[in-house]
């Protein structure tokens, strides 16, 4: 941060820059381990499969309900504790849980006994999400959250590469017998090493939350809070009357994540089984090349918000929201590619889109719903997310593979079936949004009035 955003940042009575930073880093820490906790079984589909004696719809099962299931039912009640307790407190208990769940699932010996671990995943993980975005807004002033949104972003969608080449990396060593003699880890499977390393190093990020200081709520003019936050029954009713903008909005997301959860949960298995490639191809390749494309989503998301805030051209986020899921077809058709090379090329491209995306989304989200509803907005994304996204994605392509073609080899053709379309919804429903919140900004609704208040905040403090 420039010495000019510090003294701004400290002038409003913000917290200092190195504290704000220092939740953000470990924030983008917690989003690392976080995906890669869930990410690492995309990686071991078929040894999986064989050990356990399981089907194709089991793995998506593991991969997406056994997940989700928590993540999706506990995802309100996350997001309520969140706007009315410690939120530093709540992630790391929520990193603690889903790190030991993480350790627990390299030991499972049945379906039954890695399903339970991967509900404790979710869990676990439910609580991050609106915990973190709804600390990071009360961190930053509001023309200056794009970019530590984005950075939290950031590590999530970098955590998709990293665990493709972390788990490759292990797996391979595991094979090698290089834990040979190590407590915990000798004899295990491979697969089973990969959970066990990756659960205790994520213990380590919340020891470092607990140095941190929860930040004060606050609060913009346009808003009069009632004591205790805002009753659910308000937060609802908040939603409905604002439902031309906040409905299409939600369904958007769902529908670019269905494919984020459901093409990440298979495109490592078919690039093994259509171009026979190994882990430690997925390692070399297809792990730095969605790291690549993940780094420079959040660039560019929280360049975007942050320039277009400045400029007061407040819809035109929507507008750039429902052209980025259109950006992301031409990587479905990686099963086409020609090499294994070009298709990981094709493959970790969408990262951009969902990276990008992501940041866009959530800034817009903490712009348009009141503060004492920051952390219940993101976790509905997490609910909707979970329920139509990363628990139909992965089951959803398994079974058309098993169901409809009736060939494991053909599961390249069952992500492009299920993901075109829900691509094509996504840029839809964002397209509504825009039209929708037009109206509200020409109008002075709701959502647009809170839209603009933060900077018409920003230019009180500056005058004063």
């Amino acid at each position: 941060m420039s010495e000019a955003a510090s003294t701004a940042q400290r002038s409003g009575g913000w917290p200092s820059p190195a504290a704000a930073w220092w939740l953000v880093a470990l924030l983008f820490l917690a989003g690392i381990f976080s995906v890669i906790d869930r990410a690492i079984l995309n990686v071991v589909v078929d040894p999986v499969r064989q050990d356990l004696a399981i089907t194709e719809e089991q793995i998506g099962l593991l991969q997406g309900f056994a997940f989700g299931l928590f993540y999706a039912v506990m995802g309100l009640p996350m997001g309520v504790l969140a706007d009315r307790t410690s939120r530093k407190r709540l992630v790391v208990l929520g990193i603690t849980l889903w790190s030991a769940a993480t350790i627990s699932s390299g030991f499972a010996q049945t379906f039954g006994e890695l399903f339970a671990a991967r509900l404790m995943v979710g869990l676990g993980e439910a609580a991050l999400g609106p915990c973190a975005i709804s600390l990071i807004a009360d961190m930053f002033a509001p023309d200056r959250r794009g970019r530590p949104i984005s950075v939290y972003v950031l590590g999530q969608g970098l955590a998709g590469g990293i665990s493709l080449s972390v788990t490759g990396i292990i797996l391979s060593f595991a094979m090698a017998g290089g834990f040979a003699g190590w407590p915990l880890l000798d004899g295990l499977a491979a697969w089973r090493t990969a959970f066990v390393i990756c659960g205790v190093v994520g213990l380590l990020v919340a020891v470092g939350l607990m140095t941190t200081k929860e930040p004060a709520r606050r609060t913009p003019r346009v808003v009069t809070p009632k004591k205790g936050g805002m009753p659910i029954a308000q937060e609802s009713a908040f939603v409905w009357r604002n439902r031309g903008v906040m409905i299409p909005l939600y369904i958007g997301f769902s529908m670019t994540f269905l494919v984020a959860y459901g093409a990440a949960g298979w495109e490592p298995a078919m690039l093994m089984r259509s171009f026979d490639v190994s882990p430690a191809f997925l390692g070399a390749w297809l792990g730095p090349l969605t790291m690549g494309f993940a780094l420079a989503g959040p660039v560019i998301g929280g360049q975007f918000v942050d320039w277009s805030m400045r400029r007061r051209l407040y819809s035109l986020r929507f507008a750039f929201l429902a052209i980025l899921p259109l950006l992301g077809i031409p990587g479905l058709f990686a099963v086409f590619a020609p090499s294994p090379e070009l298709a990981a090329v094709m493959i970790a491209s969408k990262n951009l889109v969902y990276a990008t995306l992501g940041v866009v989304m959530l800034a817009t989200l903490q712009a348009i719903v009141p503060p004492q509803m920051r952390g219940i907005s993101v976790s509905l994304t997490l609910i909707l997310n979970t329920m139509l996204g990363a628990t139909l994605g992965p089951l959803l392509i398994a079974s058309v593979t098993e169901r409809v073609f009736g060939d494991e080899a053909m599961v390249g053709w069952s992500i492009l079936t299920v993901c075109l379309p829900a691509f094509a919804l996504s840029s839809l429903c964002y397209a509504i949004a825009w039209i929708n919140m037009k109206k509200a900004l020409r109008l002075n609704l709701e959502t647009g009035q809170l839209l603009t208040a933060g900077m018409a905040g920003q230019d009180s403090a500056k005058e004063s």
